[in-house]
């Protein structure tokens, strides 16, 4: 079992920058999947990014490609979610995810969930 710990949301104007991080415990991040969701008020969540294993395979949904980048350190037992350019519709709860079992990198089926962290873009 693993347990997450997002951190790194915040306030922030639009076409501005965050960067988002989960660290992991465990001493077998690197055997997982680990993704990226939110979910804004009134919406279904989302995955946004996710990143296989060793990090080669990477997922983005369309509305954040090139300007999210999702990046991974084993060593460190943290995934990172590098925002730019951000939009008020980027307002948010990001979670983060982690799963074992082998599937499609944009399947949005996890094992393993955090408590999220709030994002707000203001216009």
């Amino acid at each position: 079992q693993v347990q997450l710990v997002e951190s790194g949301g915040g306030l922030v104007q639009a076409g501005g920058s965050l960067r988002l991080s989960c660290a992991a415990s465990g001493r077998t991040f690197s055997t997982y999947t680990m993704g990226w969701f939110r979910q804004a008020p009134g919406k279904e969540r989302e995955l946004v990014a996710a990143i296989s294993r060793s990090g080669v395979i990477i997922y983005y949904v369309d509305s954040v490609k090139g300007r999210f980048t999702i990046s991974r350190d084993n060593a460190k037992n943290t995934v990172y979610l590098e925002m730019n350019s951000l939009k008020p519709e980027d307002t948010a709860i990001y979670y983060c995810a982690a799963r074992r079992f082998t599937t499609t990198i944009e399947s949005t089926v996890y094992d393993y969930w955090g408590q999220g962290t709030q994002v707000t873009v203001s216009s």
